[in-house]
């Protein structure tokens, strides 16, 4: 599988990894410390052939994903949902442990945050859908993430991802629908 964008990693061993998945070219952040050298780097790799940010699913590739995200408009996001980014001895979580299959799937389902958001979705939505404050919304935002391909979220970001990503009402209904029938199922 072929890339045409560059993928903004955070490391060497981000790379490593995207290199045996795909055939691709990185930028590395070095870390949530971003440069200006760095994104101007990701500005030029942007207009020239398009980026797509895929950190890993943790607070400091938040950071850095929400900082790319800022400066480089029009970028496009990857996301690892967390489980299948833990390394095989449990210590460590990152694109570096994922397989080569979930970053492939990842890569292919990347999308563009739209800068001009329209609510669809409220936060009332999210609070009578359960996404929000509730037992048991933390699992079920993990798993309405992973169904729409917009990575982990607390109830604040899933309220903006879902305006970002402008995914629609009906998007989020056939989503939630198996998030229910998937507790049902357990």
């Amino acid at each position: 599988m072929k890339i045409k964008e560059f993928i903004v990693v955070e490391g060497k061993d981000d790379t490593t990894t995207i290199k045996r998945a795909v055939d691709a070219d990185t930028i590395e952040t070095n870390g949530s410390a971003i440069n200006e050298e760095t994104i101007e780097r990701i500005k030029r790799a942007q207009e020239t052939r398009g980026v797509i940010i895929f950190t890993d699913p943790d607070y400091p590739g938040e950071k850095i994903r929400k900082t790319i995200a800022e400066k480089v408009p029009g970028a496009k996001h990857a996301f690892l949902p967390k489980e299948v980014a833990i390394a095989k001895n449990g210590k460590g979580l990152g694109v570096e442990h994922a397989s080569l299959e979930a970053i492939r799937n990842a890569l292919r389902d990347a999308q563009i945050m739209s800068d001009t958001i329209k609510e669809e979705i409220t936060q009332e939505d999210l609070i009578t859908a359960g996404l929000i404050g509730g037992a048991g919304s933390k699992e079920r935002r993990t798993m309405l993430g992973k169904i729409l391909k917009i990575g982990y979220t607390n109830g604040k970001q899933l309220y903006k991802r879902l305006m970002m990503f402008q995914i629609s009402r009906q998007e989020f209904a056939e989503a939630l629908a198996v998030v229910i029938q998937e507790e049902k199922n357990e």
